[in-house]
């Protein structure tokens, strides 16, 4: 009976050793924003720790909002009003290249939006610290790929926005 209890024993611990190195090889959620917050600086061109984005849900879509964390740096919120004017004239083209790039996949909403691209308002505004882009629609299928696209942003970015409409 030791034997048999022993053999056992053996191969649990065979079989939870080959489980943690299996889980040491996989990607980590962790690994996964870091690369996504490393391709965000490079497709935005400022950097993701000096800034703070917010996607927020509306009735007739969202606004994508990124504002310096320190009021005094200049540069970067002038970075980030460039950035965001960009993002405004591609996406109203049908162009999504950037958020692909940046989430290293098609953002949910995205096919939807580009097919929809005619009946999608895209405007840039300045804010204080930072800027805007104001997504908005008043067909219900481009409120739903706005918001299907905003709530996948929350949930990349990890900023805990709501993913309710106001």
């Amino acid at each position: 009976m030791r034997r048999v209890l022993s053999g056992w024993m053996a191969v649990l611990l065979i079989c939870a050793a080959g489980l943690r190195a299996q889980q040491q090889s996989e990607p980590t959620h962790e690994h996964d924003h870091a690369k996504m917050m490393e391709r965000g600086g490079e497709g935005m061109g400022f950097s993701q720790t000096a800034a703070t984005h917010h996607f927020l849900l509306t009735k007739d879509g969202g606004v994508i909002q990124v504002t310096v964390n320190d009021p005094k740096d200049a540069a970067t919120r002038d970075e980030i009003r460039t950035h965001l004017q960009h993002i405004a004239q591609l996406f109203s083209t049908g162009d999504f290249d950037i958020p692909m790039f940046i989430h290293d996949q098609v953002p949910p909403g995205v096919p939807e939006m580009k097919q929809l691209k005619g009946e999608i308002r895209y405007a840039h505004a300045e804010i204080p610290d930072g800027g805007k882009v104001v997504m908005s629609s008043s067909n219900p299928k481009g409120v739903a790929a706005i918001q299907k696209f905003l709530r996948f942003q929350t949930e990349e970015h990890q900023t805990h926005d709501s993913v309710s409409t106001k």
